[in-house]
C-alpha cells in the first residue's frame, strides 16, 4: 500500500509542483512591490515550490488510490 501511494504521488509531483511554481510566478510579476525584486525571488519560488509540492502529493495520493479502488470494486 505504501508503494502505490509512493507511486501515485511521485506522478502527480510534477504536475503539482509546477501548479505552485506557475501560480507564484504570476503573482510576482503581476505585483509591481514583487517584480522590482523578481530576480531574487524567482530562485526562491523555484526552492518553495519544490518543497511545498511534496506533502501536497502526499496527502493527496490517497484521495487518488481510493477513487480507483472505488472505480475497481464497482466494475466486478
Amino acid at each position: 500500500m505504501l508503494k502505490t501511494r509512493f507511486g501515485i504521488a511521485a506522478l502527480i509531483y510534477a504536475m503539482i509542483n509546477a501548479v505552485l511554481f506557475g501560480a507564484g510566478l504570476v503573482t510576482v510579476l503581476l505585483v509591481p512591490a514583487l517584480a522590482k525584486y523578481a530576480m531574487e525571488l524567482i530562485p526562491l519560488l523555484v526552492v518553495a515550490s519544490f518543497i511545498t509540492a511534496l506533502p501536497i502529493a502526499w496527502l493527496l495520493a490517497p484521495a487518488l488510490l481510493a477513487r480507483f479502488e472505488r472505480r475497481r470494486m464497482a466494475a466486478s
